[in-house]
């Protein structure tokens, strides 16, 4: 479950690293910081889906 922890927090901290870059209009750093936010926050939605919560595997 820390596994998921992580991702959660991971697309968390992107969403103001992809606000800030969006104001400074610095494009790569959208790309970069959106496509992290969607990856990590796709993990953590199929990981809880998959597992259930908490984990029934323990």
């Amino acid at each position: 479950m820390g596994t998921v922890i992580i991702f959660i927090l991971v697309a968390i901290l992107c969403v103001p690293a992809l606000i800030g870059s969006l104001k400074n209009k610095n494009f790569l750093a959208v790309f970069w910081s959106g496509v992290t936010l969607v990856l990590f926050a796709w993990f953590a939605i199929m990981t809880i889906l998959h597992n259930g919560y908490p984990p029934a595997h323990l």
